[in-house]
């Protein structure tokens, strides 16, 4: 049964005046006038009594609220199961002002969520408009540019042909720069093959860079049905996370799972590398990640040790989608 808390503390308080009360009435203590030194130690002490008690009697009435604060400090927008607090008190006040705390947070993580997803949906547009200009502007003039270079070498002399062959090869070098960049900015795999065959094909792209990793798949066939939202998000995760491994991590190894299990599609990114140094703050990639994992209500999670590698974990709960 709940009660008020001003209720709780009032009572509180009037028990301990009940007992002064009693005790006044049963202990035989004389006043005299002027008072002597023991009797004045003797009110002293029972002065003293009365506020310890009271002071600890109001602690144990208002600990709940020590407690919501401590909950409230380790509240998470970005992480679904931080994002709300609990409380065990039957306080009436204390359990309005928990379901009030609540509903404001998820207020809060439904506007953040729906200013990443505008966000991040201006930056894929952005992404596939410079992919598109990169293909079919870029592409196309430096495609036109070599072959005019091919054929002006195959008519010259042939030192000049030699130095027009070598100006080909650099442009030929260039357009597959360009297609490179352009598929990293907008992922066609992703919409060509579907959301394994786009990772098989990322991590054998990524896996030729030069001071890259050997790259392990464990990728389940046999995946849910998944919205495109949900498909772009884990694809963008597994890219950040991945290239950060050769960025980063001078790993020998690194190991990229997608599994489904317990109501949730789970994809791990794991090496073997140094790890993230304890108390390093989170990287804009770590940020982002997480900014695009609240979009599908998932969850995000960076596990690292000094030397021990690191893994990178985005479970996305199935069954529902976030709007």
């Amino acid at each position: 049964m709940s009660s008020s808390l001003a209720a709780r503390a009032f009572l509180a308080s009037a028990a301990v005046l009940g007992i002064v009360f009693l005790l006044l009435l049963v202990t035989p203590v004389e006043v005299s006038h002027p008072i002597k030194l023991t009797e004045a130690l003797i009110l002293f002490a029972g002065l003293l009594a009365i506020l310890v008690i009271q002071l600890v009697v109001i602690r144990r009435v208002l600990a709940p609220l020590g407690r919501l604060a401590d909950q409230m400090h380790g509240v998470d927008l970005r992480q679904p199961e931080q994002r709300r607090i609990e409380t065990t008190s039957r306080s009436a006040e204390i359990t309005a002002f928990v379901e009030t705390f609540n509903a404001m947070l998820e207020r809060l993580a439904d506007e953040r969520r729906q200013s990443a997803r505008t966000a991040l949906g201006a930056q894929e547009a952005e992404r596939l408009r410079t992919a598109q200009e990169l293909h079919d502007e870029i592409g196309q003039s430096l495609t036109a540019v070599a072959l005019q270079v091919e054929q002006l070498a195959a008519t010259a002399e042939p030192q000049t042909a030699a130095r027009l062959g070598e100006v080909a090869q650099l442009l030929q070098g260039s357009l597959g720069d360009i297609r490179r960049i352009a598929r990293k900015l907008r992922p066609e795999a992703l919409d060509d093959l579907g959301l394994v065959n786009a990772l098989i094909a990322m991590t054998s792209r990524i896996g030729r860079q030069a001071n890259a990793p050997r790259f392990e798949r464990q990728l389940s066939e046999e995946l849910p049905s998944l919205s495109a939202e949900q498909e772009l998000v884990i694809y963008r995760v597994a890219q950040e996370a991945m290239w950060n491994v050769v960025r980063h991590a001078e790993a020998t190894t690194a190991r990229i799972a997608l599994e489904t299990s317990d109501g949730a599609l789970t994809l791990s990114v794991s090496d073997d590398g140094r790890g993230i140094p304890a108390g390093s703050p989170a990287g804009s990639g770590i940020v982002g990640m997480r900014e695009r994992a609240l979009l599908i209500g998932a969850t995000l999670r960076v596990e690292s040790e000094p030397q021990s590698g690191t893994t990178v974990r985005l479970v996305v709960p199935l069954g529902s989608v976030v709007q």
